[in-house]
């Protein structure tokens, strides 16, 4: 991720304060930043959200697109995502170059992982015709601004954006040979909408000194020796977990780690659907201040 450069007084400022449960900026060691959540921001795609965490933004945009299910699962579609930046090179030296492309790698395996499977999304129902065709989501990721925490704020764009989705309803008709003819509806209102409940938000636990962090700020990331990013729906229960960073991480932190993560990601969905149901409900009524609208 960025990186940013911090002398050794501010090192031993942070971790002071870390250590007494006091950060930079007042918060907690499992307080996150000031979160802002808004959806249908992007008119040419079927779902879109853009989240910003503290000086991180993030934009997601999901397209519903027709295809071919994969040979292994023939009664499931499935997710293809693609991740890209509109953040100043001289800024974050990381999304430079190579750099950049190893980063935006890195995010989208993480993601299939996270997210393209059957414990987090309905996949099955997805599919249009078992073996010959499905939908395919396509979700793109545009990062705005970067200021630590990446894989937390994309992993709520997503989500809100994947509850903003509306697929359109097919209907299947036979033709005078015996094949099979698609057709979409072209009602807006005869949609498929998605699942999302069981849909996992990813909390970054970054290991500083002697305690972790939640949301850690790039100047915070810049004192950590690893990080573990884990993935929990909003029963607590951890889908995909992984350890970033070149340091180590010893058993006992990582089983603190892991108890931490599960209860910050357990109460970060409720107020999230509360937010986004919210939203729903208003419908046209509401006030869009989000990009592009």
């Amino acid at each position: 991720m960025a990186t940013v450069q911090v002398s050794e007084a501010e090192k031993v400022y942070i971790l002071h304060g870390i250590r007494d449960d006091l950060r930079v900026d007042g918060r907690g060691c499992e307080d996150y930043r000031h979160m802002e959540v808004e959806t249908d921001v992007v008119s040419n795609t079927d779902g879109s959200a853009k989240v910003t965490l503290g000086h991180t933004a993030v934009l997601v945009g999901i397209k519903a697109e027709i295809g071919k299910p994969r040979p292994m699962i023939a009664n499931e579609g499935y997710l293809e995502f693609f991740v890209d930046w509109w953040v100043s090179a001289n800024a974050t030296p990381e999304f430079e170059g190579r750099g950049g492309e190893e980063l935006g790698t890195e995010l989208s395996n993480t993601l299939y992982k996270v997210f393209n499977n059957q414990h987090s999304l309905d996949l099955k129902s997805l599919c249009i015709s078992p073996g010959e065709h499905c939908w395919v989501l396509y979700v793109d990721v545009l990062l705005l601004q970067c200021d630590g925490n990446l894989y937390d704020a994309i992993s709520v764009a997503i989500k809100a954006a994947l509850f903003n989705t509306k697929i359109p309803r097919v209907h299947i008709s036979t033709d005078e040979e015996g094949g099979k003819e698609i057709e979409l509806s072209d009602d807006p209102y005869d949609c498929m909408r998605l699942d999302v409940e069981n849909v996992p938000c990813i909390v970054t636990l970054c290991k500083i000194g002697h305690r972790h962090v939640v949301d850690a700020t790039l100047l915070e990331k810049a004192c950590s020796v690893a990080s573990l990013i884990i993935s929990v729906t909003h029963r607590g229960i951890i889908t995909c977990s992984r350890k970033v960073g070149r340091g180590s991480l010893d058993p006992e932190s990582i089983c603190e780690m892991i108890e931490a993560g599960k209860r910050v990601g357990k109460a970060l969905h409720p107020p999230l659907m509360k937010l986004l149901q919210q939203e729903e409900s208003l419908g046209k009524k509401r006030q869009k201040v989000g990009f592009l609208c």
